[in-house]
């Protein structure tokens, strides 16, 4: 609550004001309304009079005034409130953290949960502000007029402003636990179907698929309802309060002999001084929602740091890069991904890093990039301890071709831009040209509009792409991890042709399980079970028996 409202507590006070200013001008508005009225009917003077018609009309034309007030102030507070909160969730998902959560649940949490900070404003914090402002000025109202009624309005306010919202949130607290999760649940069913549509076509799966959508939605109903139930038993109660405590009033009004003035009065500013009471079972109930939603979001942003950030980080060493790798140690959980490997970098040297899956390629290039903490060993760039260096300065140094390239819907020319925003057109067609997409972009055009996640371009082309960023990119050190992944042979081949020819000089550590063309890299590490268990050039390692060789002659075999 008090990072929500940091730096917001001067428009979050205007906000309350001009709320508890707009239901007192309403209150004032029924009050001197009803004293018009009824003392009208006996025939005064018109100057007995005027001042009550002035009030009238002040208070009808101030109200709106001061309603317009707290929503612009109200909603302006609310929408930097929650703004604030997706800018802390996004720095909590940049690495160098690490959140549990991920997919449908995550973006739920993103989208849903952030609500809550706007909903805790708009619908909590001021109206229960105005609420209680304006309930005080009518105790005070009908203090100075009868105080036992003053009593009873008391009595009346506090059970519809604060017994009520209580019990509202214990029983909207069951089921708020319940309905993010669904939702979430939902979700995760809805983006299968919408992103998995053709593979559950293919393996005739789409029913299944559709029956386990509609069950997570029919769960979701369920609570949905039940939290309704227990909205209109609030309403209810609530108007049930209202008109209980003013026909108390006007009883006891009238039997204490209370003229027809005051009896009015009374009566009218009880039913009134309800209004901004009233919603406060709502908040109640919703309370309940924004609580777990905040909960969950917490949940993010207490994710662990996967490394550790220098207090004072060190300068940026200069190119060109020397690496040096020594006795590297990495764990996952219980689980050794890599132990004890070591290797050298130097400036145009490449290293190929070869072996089964789950063997700890990519765990090396994690390391490097610090996007994970070593258990033990030393990563030195041009002698400096990578842990003395800031994560993100290291990444300008070292970073590349990712496994899982990612495409986002916008065109082709901006996609490209990701890794150089001030490049110009001559930057652009040089990258394609080197990562041999330049005959495809002038099919498709610069501006050609390039689908989410790729679905616009084939498994080769969505490489080339992410290769030509690495390339925009130009870091010291490019690192390059499967680029040749889940292609057809004949594209494979072609891509990790065209990528040894545009690296050649270029510093570069890559990671792949393919290992025609590695013959012109300078050294082949072999890992297995995270180890070292070979090291040395092609022509060296297919000499001698081991992992290599017969990784070797099965792709041999199986290209013939």
């Amino acid at each position: 609550m008090k990072g929500l409202l940091k730096g917001m507590g001067r428009r979050l006070v205007w906000a309350v004001l001009a709320g508890a200013a707009a239901d007192l001008a309403g209150l004032g508005l029924i009050a001197a309304a009803a004293w018009l009225i009824t003392r009208a009917a006996e025939q005064p003077p018109l100057a007995a009079l005027s001042v009550a018609i002035v009030a009238t009309r002040a208070f009808a034309t101030s109200k709106g005034v001061f309603r317009y007030a707290e929503r612009l102030t109200g909603h302006d507070v609310a929408l930097r409130a929650q703004a604030g909160t997706r800018e802390r969730l996004y720095q909590a998902l940049i690495p160098p953290r690490q959140p549990r959560q991920g997919g449908a649940d995550l973006l739920s949490r993103m989208v849903d949960d952030t609500e809550a900070a706007q909903d805790l404003l708009v619908r909590c914090l001021l109206p229960a502000s105005a609420a209680l402002i304006a309930g005080l000025a009518a105790v005070g109202v009908a203090l100075s007029v009868l105080p036992v009624a003053a009593l009873v309005l008391l009595a009346g306010l506090a059970l519809a402003g604060l017994l009520l919202p209580a019990l509202t949130a214990a029983a909207a607290r069951r089921w708020a636990s319940r309905i993010a999760p669904a939702r979430a649940a939902l979700a995760a069913r809805v983006a299968d179907l919408v992103h998995g549509s053709a593979d559950l076509a293919a393996y005739n799966a789409t029913d299944r698929a559709r029956a386990q959508a509609m069950d997570a939605d029919a769960e979701l109903a369920a609570l949905e309802k039940r939290q309704a139930r227990v909205h209109a038993l609030a309403l209810g109660g609530g108007t049930l309060l209202q008109g209980l405590t003013v026909a108390a009033i006007v009883l006891l009004a009238q039997s204490t002999g209370a003229d027809t003035v005051a009896t009015a009065v009374l009566a009218l500013t009880a039913l009134v001084s309800f209004e901004p009471v009233l919603p406060l079972a709502a908040a109640g109930e919703r309370l309940a929602g924004i609580t777990a939603a905040l909960r969950r979001l917490r949940e993010i942003g207490s994710a662990p740091a996967a490394i550790t950030e220098p207090a004072s980080p060190a300068p940026v060493p200069a190119a060109p890069l020397t690496v040096e790798v020594q006795d590297l140690v990495v764990r996952h959980a219980e689980t050794l991904a890599v132990d004890g490997v070591s290797l050298t970098l130097t400036p145009g040297r490449r290293v190929a890093i070869v072996g089964p899956s789950g063997a700890g390629k990519s765990t090396i290039l994690a390391a490097l990039m610090r996007l994970v903490e070593p258990e033990s060993g030393n990563i030195r760039i041009n002698g400096v301890d990578a842990r003395a260096l800031d994560s993100d300065d290291i990444r300008t140094l070292m970073t590349g071709l990712t496994q899982d390239p990612y495409i986002f819907q916008t065109t082709l020319r901006d996609n490209l831009r990701l890794a150089g925003p001030g490049s110009g057109d001559g930057e652009l067609a040089a990258a394609v040209r080197d990562a041999r997409l330049d005959r495809w972009v002038e099919r498709t055009g610069w501006d050609a509009q390039l689908g989410e996640d790729g679905r616009t371009v084939s498994g080769g082309q969505l490489q080339r792409l992410a290769l030509a960023r690495a390339l925009l990119y130009d870091p010291p050190v490019l690192l390059l991890d499967e680029p040749a992944e889940a292609l057809d042979e004949q594209t494979a081949d072609a891509l990790m042709a065209d990528l040894l020819d545009v690296t050649h000089d270029r510093t570069t550590l890559l990671v792949t399980h393919r290992l025609k063309g590695l013959e012109q890299v300078d050294e082949i590490i072999v890992l297995e079970d995270g180890r070292v268990i070979q090291r040395g050039r092609h022509d060296e390692l297919v000499a001698v028996p081991g992992y290599y060789r017969d990784l070797w002659e099965s792709e041999v075999l199986t290209r013939r």
